[in-house]
């Protein structure tokens, strides 16, 4: 029967994102290819000073994420630490330097990683005019960098991949902001609130008092799905019954991750002319979620261990009104996208089963990843393999008539090397560092021994890969931490899209080869596996020896 469950709610997912994939591609596509303007954003841009009709070089399309990405960072650090000044504060004080400079890190890169309680410890202003504001624009960021590195496959010699001043501002007032509010009313007409009453104080049944925390909850719940962010309004995150009260609407949240992230790759076919190209992307995405959901269920229901058992299940951690299915294809989406948000506690999950989250993001997020993030991440991967298959049969690799030279694959391989640098690095020296492991020991690990290097190494993998989920039995409010770990999250985010946008120009400057008998199709079932194999086996030969020594040794004893 949990079998027939689990199907049926994998078929309902993948029934929705088929009907909606070709229309809400296309329209994505239109979005970024019109020549058109409303008239709204010509007014924005005749206030910033832009000419919507030229294009940017990769490096001045570059110059212009970090500016919006630096100015984004200061604001929101500014705005913490002014908060008891602002209004709607609810009486709250301002967060420590290092706290507000992880959130402002965390929510500019699209992360949402969360060392605190939200309802405990920012107010509504700061919430809603500086965490809000940043799920609309770091999504928008990410969504425009995957459009300029398809440019560059369609562009001939122009050296140009587009505007990102432009691509900005579509990509929040035509796709963000009206799927966003649309979002936002289901949710609430399933019970999500959306209020500023503050705290209420209420008498229980049993006469003691209690404090409910209020606010404006759904707006936040759908942009933070829909952008992959996943920053929640409360620290239970999509398990709290305010953001997330039932079966369906659990549904809506997940379907709302995986919107926008499966269309890329219809949009990408129709920038480069050649459908055929996005559904052959659209199918390694679509094989590794479906195969990661199986597995993380499997060991979920396995319930190995004395107390899942006896329960009949490894319920612990997850909500009822839930279950095993919903809460392993919310963990799968929610760590296959870059959301991380959560309805059930990773950390409560078997060992093995929580290794499943975690190799989710250690495959790079691309199951389907994060809104841009990723397909082009997926791109990259194809580079990888164009050129391994490129050199098994002796010629120079070409991907969508694009020569792939040393300096593309010098790109590629760099950007392959970013993520596990930061997780393994971040991970060893939170143990090897002498102040900072007794910090981290004595503070921040709850459970020692090989379970508490898993959480610290989960930590570092998600700030890395910018998800934002954790195993919660980790106290991360500390300063090497906070500080770590935000330093993570922005190298993560902004190295990578220095290559991917460097590739980009790269790509864009050079003509186009044609096809010939010795070229690679890159749209048939042989390349697909390929594709999925290259993706599996860097993940695997980087990751295997930390998850020996953590999540996998956890399991097996």
């Amino acid at each position: 029967m949990t079998w027939l469950y689990a199907g049926l709610a994998l078929l309902t997912v993948a029934a929705v994102i088929a009907v909606l994939y070709r229309p809400f591609g296309d329209y994505i596509a239109w979005v970024y290819t019109s020549p058109k303007d409303w008239r709204i954003e010509r007014g924005f841009y005749r206030l910033i000073g832009v000419d919507s009709r030229s294009e940017q070089t990769w490096r001045s399309y570059l110059g212009s994420v970090l500016a919006v990405s630096a100015v984004g960072l200061l604001i929101v650090y500014a705005m913490q630490r002014l908060q008891p000044w602002l209004p709607y504060s609810l009486g709250l004080p301002a967060p420590s330097e290092h706290l507000s400079f992880n959130t402002a890190a965390s929510f500019v890169g699209n992360t949402n990683w969360q060392s605190y309680s939200p309802e405990l410890t920012l107010g509504y202003t700061v919430q809603l005019a500086g965490l809000a504001v940043q799920n609309f624009v770091s999504a928008t960021v990410g969504i425009a960098v995957a459009v300029a590195l398809m440019r560059g496959f369609a562009h001939r010699r122009s050296g140009t991949i587009g505007n990102f001043w432009v691509d900005l501002t579509r990509g929040i007032l035509r796709i963000l902001l009206p799927i966003s509010a649309i979002g936002a009313i289901v949710l609430m007409i399933g019970g999500v609130i959306q209020n500023f009453n503050g705290f209420t104080e209420i008498s229980t049944v049993t006469g003691a008092a209690q404090s409910i925390p209020g606010g404006p909850t759904a707006s936040q719940e759908a942009i933070k799905l829909l952008g992959t962010n996943g920053g929640g309004f409360f620290n239970a995150n999509s398990a709290h019954p305010f953001e997330n009260p039932t079966a369906w609407t659990n549904l809506v949240e997940i379907l709302l991750m995986l919107i926008i992230p499966f269309a890329l790759p219809r949009v990408f076919g129709r920038i480069v002319g050649d459908n055929r190209q996005g559904y052959a992307i659209l199918a390694v995405m679509g094989s590794l979620y479906a195969a990661s959901f199986t597995i993380l269920t499997a060991l979920e229901t396995a319930g190995r261990g004395t107390a899942p058992e006896l329960a009949g299940s490894a319920m612990e951690g997850k909500e009822q009104r839930f279950g095993i299915i919903g809460s392993t294809l919310f963990a799968t989406t929610s760590t296959g996208t870059s959301t991380g948000a959560v309805n059930s506690m990773h950390d409560s999950y078997t060992a093995l089963g929580g290794m499943m989250p975690m190799v989710n993001m250690m495959l790079g997020e691309v199951t389907p990843g994060g809104v841009g993030s990723g397909v082009y991440a997926m791109l990259v991967l194809a580079i990888i393999a164009v050129f391994i298959s490129g050199l098994l049969i002796g010629r120079t690799p070409e991907y969508l008539g694009k020569k792939i030279g040393p300096r593309e694959i010098k790109l590629a391989a760099l950007y392959i090397l970013v993520m596990p640098t930061l997780v393994l690095a971040g991970t060893a020296l939170s143990f090897a560092l002498p102040g900072v492991r007794e910090e981290v020991e004595s503070t921040s690990i709850w459970n020692p021994g090989i379970h508490g290097m898993s959480e610290v190494l989960y930590a570092f993998t998600s700030a890395a890969n910018n998800n934002g989920s954790a195993f919660a039995g980790l106290t991360a409010n500390t300063p090497w931490l906070n500080t770590a770990l935000g330093l993570a999250i922005l190298l993560g985010r902004f190295v990578p899209i220095v290559f991917v946008l460097a590739l980009a120009g790269s790509l864009a400057a050079q003509g186009k080869v044609p096809a010939t008998a010795g070229t690679l199709p890159t749209h048939r079932p042989l390349f697909v596996g390929l594709l999925a194999a290259v993706t599996v086996l860097v993940t695997a030969l980087t990751f295997f020896p930390v998850l020996a020594l953590g999540p996998l040794a956890e399991g097996l004893m």
